[in-house]
């Protein structure tokens, strides 16, 4: 599974990309998706490349995002009891009842470096397993 996390704003962005980042459902800074590891999301996320930050995200970032940040189409919070059920759902690929996405805060401390350059100098790219530390920080 891989974590999308939207790092730049809606400013400037050409028709095509700002497309492809609605299809991936970032319509805003500090969102996050998680999304199978397929050749067509690779193909989107690569096209989106100078806006968003990525990388494989592990079971218990995955838990711990899911328990926090997680939010219900019609009542809010998820309860703790089904916090497990909507992960295996999400690795299955399976909809469930949370929105497709996560609405997380600017970073603790702020990113490294800025967030016009490619990761390591910056903050956007591929980040690989660092992007485990990006989450948790923004949790």
């Amino acid at each position: 599974m891989l974590a999308v996390i939207r790092i730049r704003g809606r400013v400037g962005v050409r028709r095509g990309i700002r497309d492809t980042l609605k299809m991936l459902r970032l319509e805003k800074k500090n969102s996050c998706i998680v999304v199978p590891e397929t050749p067509q999301y690779l193909g989107m996320v690569r096209k989106v490349r100078d806006f968003v930050t990525w990388g494989p995200v592990s079971d218990q970032t995955l838990q711990e995002l899911v328990a926090k940040r997680a939010r219900n189409r019609e009542n809010g919070k998820i309860g703790e009891e089904k916090v497990k059920s909507v992960v295996k759902n999400l690795k299955e690929g399976k909809k469930d009842e949370i929105k497709p996405y996560f609405s997380l805060s600017p970073p603790s401390k702020g990113f490294k470096g800025s967030v016009k350059q490619h990761y390591p100098r910056g903050a956007l790219g591929n980040r690989g397993d660092k992007i485990n530390e990006l989450l948790k920080r923004m949790i």
